[in-house]
C-alpha cells in the first residue's frame, strides 16, 4: 500500500501525505515570452466603505467613504485620466464618489431597483453607507456603525451585503462607460479591451476579497478571472515609490506607505531589491486600524455638544449643523498646522453664549481645542507607523522613508507630527544608539488619488512586487497513524482500508505567518485519497488558516475556516489511479494529487495537479 499517513476510507477527509510539499514553480513563471499585447484600456475602481452617522440629522457628506476611477490607455500610459463628473454633482468635479446607494419599490412593482447614488442624495435622505465593511466579517466595525439598522435596510429590500455592492458598484460601471464613451468615442469603446482593476483593504480577510469579485462580476465588469484584485496600501506604493524614483531610491532601502483615508488608514513596508525596472518586495506584513479623518469628524461633532450642551445641538435646524460640520471638514481640519490662532467655525443661528465661545452664530476653536480632537486619532497612526518601524528594524533594515497618502494623508499637521515623532533627535546621554539615523516622511502630489493612479499602472506594467509576507498560517487537515507517543488515546479510530489506528484532524501548516509568499511560486497541498468502485471522485478540503504566533498541531477553537475547496478528479486518466486491496479483499484506489496555491496582491488562486500535470482549476467556496 502507499504511505498510509493520509485518508479516509470514504473520501470526505482531507489528508496529507507524509512528506510536506514544497514550493513548486506556477505557470506564470514558466511562460514563454509573450508577443506583444493588443493596446487596452485599463480601469481601476478604489470601493471605499462608507460609514453610518451616530445620529439621524448628520449631514452623510462629510463623514462618508469615496470611490474613485482612473483610466490608462496602454499606448498612452503617461495620460491617466480620473474621473471628475458624476450625477448629482451639479457640475462640481471631485475626484472620488460617495459609497452611497437606496432603493426604491415603484407603485404595484414586485421587484426593488437602484434609485439614487454617489452624490444624487439630500442630507436627511435615507440610503445605506458602510456596505463594503461588512462584506469582511472579521474586521472590528467602527463603534458608530449600526450593523441591525443595516441589516433592517437590507431585509426590507430583500437584499444581502453582496446584492447592495453589486448595485452600487453597476451604476458605478454604467458611469464610467458611458464617461469614457464620450471621452474616446463608442466605436472605440466597442472594439477596445477593457481591464478591471479593484482595490481592496490591505487587512480584508480572503472571504471579503472573493465577495468583492463576485459583486464586480455581477455589475458587469467582466469574468471573475480576468477581475483582478490589488491592495490599496499596494496600489498607493506603485505610484509614489515611481513618483520619487530617480532620485531618492536605492537597493536596499525600506519605504513605509501609510494609506490615510475617511475610515482606515493601512500600512505596508517595502524592500527595494531592484532599480531598473523597479522591484520591491514586502519587508512587513500589512497592518492597519480604524483611525481615518472620519473619526476627527465624529470627535469634532463631540466636542460642539460638550460645549454647547447635547439639547442646543440636537435642536439645530439641520441645515445649521451642515454648514458647521461643512466648514469643520473642508476648512479646518484639512488646513489645521497647529498655529496658535483661532478659528471661528459658522453655526448660523446659534444663540450667543460667551461660556461656550459662541458669538455671532460662530463657535470659537482655539489650538487647544483642535489638538485635542486630533490627539487620540494621531496618536494610533503612529503607534501604527511605530510598529511597522520596529519590525523592519529588528530585521536588521533601514527605512529610507515613510510615505503619506489618502485624504488623511494629505494632512499638514499628521505630517508634521509624524516627522517631528520620527526625524526627532535623540536626547542628550540617552540610551539610544549614536547612529540614530533621520525617517525622512513624504507627501506625494495627488496624495488623495495615489490608490488609484498606482491601480492603473499595476495593470499596465504588471506586479512590481516579487514576494509578500502571508498575514496568516495557511493549513489543511489530515489523517494519520496513530502514535501514542504524540496522540491522545481518545482521538484514535480504526480504517478498515489502511487497516491501521488512525487519528484525524491534524494540522498541516504550509505557509507561516509572516513567511514570504511569491505569485510567481506556487504552495503545493499533498493529498492522498481513497475510492470504492463507483464513489464520487468529487472531493472536498477546507483551507484553515490562523492568526496566532505560533499555529497548533490540531483543529483547535480561533482556527478560521477560510474556504471549502472542491476538487473533481474524474478529469484525471484512471492510469494515474492505484488499485489496492485490503487483506479481506477489500478492493479501493488510490491517488496521490497536489493542490497548488498562489497568493498575489489581494487573492488566492488553486490548480488540481497529478505529477506535476495540471488538470483544471479548482472551485473555491469562501465563508
Amino acid at each position: 500500500m502507499s504511505d498510509p499517513s493520509i485518508v479516509e476510507e470514504d473520501g470526505s477527509r482531507g489528508m496529507r501525505s507524509g512528506s510536506v510539499a514544497g514550493a513548486s514553480t506556477g505557470s506564470a513563471a514558466a511562460a514563454a515570452p509573450q508577443e506583444r499585447q493588443q493596446d487596452r484600456l485599463i480601469l481601476q475602481l478604489s470601493f471605499k466603505p462608507s460609514q453610518f452617522p451616530r445620529y439621524k440629522y448628520l449631514t452623510p457628506t462629510y463623514f462618508e467613504k469615496h470611490t474613485g476611477v482612473a483610466a490608462v490607455y496602454t499606448s498612452t500610459p503617461e495620460d491617466v485620466e480620473v474621473i471628475k463628473t458624476w450625477p448629482g454633482g451639479n457640475g462640481i468635479t471631485s475626484d472620488k464618489v460617495p459609497t452611497e446607494i437606496s432603493y426604491i419599490t415603484p407603485p404595484g412593482a414586485t421587484g426593488v431597483q437602484a434609485n439614487k447614488w454617489g452624490f444624487q442624495f439630500k442630507p436627511e435622505e435615507e440610503r445605506l453607507r458602510c456596505i463594503k465593511l461588512f462584506l469582511d466579517r472579521n474586521q472590528k466595525l467602527p463603534h458608530f456603525v449600526s450593523p441591525l439598522e443595516t441589516a433592517a435596510q437590507l431585509r426590507k429590500y430583500n437584499k444581502n451585503v453582496v446584492d447592495a455592492v453589486s448595485d452600487y458598484l453597476t451604476a458605478i460601471y454604467k458611469h464610467t462607460m458611458d464617461t469614457l464613451g464620450r471621452r474616446y468615442g463608442d466605436s472605440f469603446m466597442a472594439s477596445t479591451k477593457v481591464e478591471f482593476v479593484l482595490t481592496v483593504p490591505a487587512v480584508w480577510s480572503d472571504a471579503a476579497k472573493n465577495a468583492t469579485l463576485q459583486a464586480a462580476e455581477r455589475a458587469g465588469m467582466g469574468n471573475r478571472h480576468d477581475l483582478r484584485l490589488i491592495s490599496e496600501p499596494e496600489a498607493a506604493a506603485v505610484y509614489t515609490l515611481k513618483a520619487i524614483q530617480p532620485n531618492h531610491l536605492k537597493v536596499g532601502d525600506n519605504f513605509i506607505v501609510c494609506d490615510a483615508g475617511g475610515g482606515t488608514v493601512d500600512l505596508i513596508s517595502y524592500k527595494i531589491t531592484q532599480i531598473s525596472p523597479l522591484r520591491v518586495e514586502e519587508s512587513a506584513v500589512g497592518t492597519g486600524g480604524l483611525c481615518g479623518s472620519a473619526f476627527l469628524n465624529y470627535r469634532f461633532e463631540d466636542h460642539v455638544k460638550s460645549r454647547v450642551g447635547a439639547s442646543v445641538y440636537n435642536a439645530m435646524k439641520p441645515r445649521t449643523r451642515m454648514m458647521g460640520l461643512k466648514y469643520w471638514d473642508e476648512y479646518v481640519k484639512r488646513n489645521f498646522n497647529d498655529e496658535d490662532q483661532e478659528l471661528p467655525v459658522p453655526f448660523p443661528g446659534l444663540v450667543d453664549n460667551e461660556e461656550a465661545g459662541v458669538e455671532g452664530g460662530f463657535l470659537v476653536l482655539t489650538r487647544e481645542h483642535v489638538r485635542d480632537i486630533f490627539e487620540p486619532i494621531i496618536k494610533e497612526v503612529v503607534e501604527l507607523v511605530e510598529g511597522q518601524v520596529e519590525t523592519i528594524k529588528r530585521r536588521g533594515g533601514a527605512i529610507a522613508g515613510i510615505v503619506l497618502v489618502g485624504g488623511f494623508g494629505q494632512s499638514n499637521y499628521l505630517y508634521n507630527r509624524l516627522k517631528s515623532h520620527f526625524n526627532a533627535a535623540p536626547p542628550p546621554y540617552s540610551e539610544r544608539p549614536t547612529n540614530h539615523s533621520i525617517v525622512e516622511v513624504m507627501q506625494p502630489v495627488y496624495a488623495w488619488t495615489a490608490v488609484v493612479r498606482g491601480a492603473v499602472l499595476r495593470g499596465l506594467e504588471g506586479s512590481m512586487v516579487v514576494s509578500r509576507r502571508s498575514r496568516w498560517h495557511y493549513g489543511t487537515s489530515y489523517a494519520t497513524v496513530f502514535d501514542e507517543e504524540k496522540h491522545p488515546i481518545s482521538d484514535r479510530y480504526w480504517s478498515p482500508l489502511w487497516e491501521r489506528w488512525m487519528v484525524s484532524d491534524r494540522m498541516q501548516w504550509h505557509i507561516a505567518k509572516d513567511e514570504k509568499v511569491s505569485e510567481r511560486k506556487a504552495v503545493s497541498f499533498h493529498y492522498t485519497r481513497n475510492f470504492r468502485p463507483g464513489q464520487s471522485l468529487i472531493v472536498e478540503d477546507d483551507l484553515i488558516a490562523c492568526d496566532m504566533d505560533v499555529a497548533p498541531d490540531s483543529m483547535k477553537k480561533g482556527l478560521i475556516n477560510v474556504c471549502t475547496l472542491t476538487t473533481d478528479l474524474n478529469a484525471v486518466p484512471k492510469s494515474l489511479f492505484t488499485r489496492l486491496t485490503t487483506s479481506k479483499g477489500i478492493e479501493f484506489d488510490n491517488l496521490d494529487f497536489t493542490l497548488d496555491m498562489t497568493i498575489d496582491s489581494a487573492s488566492l488562486i488553486f490548480e488540481l495537479k497529478v505529477d506535476g500535470v495540471p488538470y483544471g482549476k479548482v472551485v473555491a467556496k469562501f465563508h
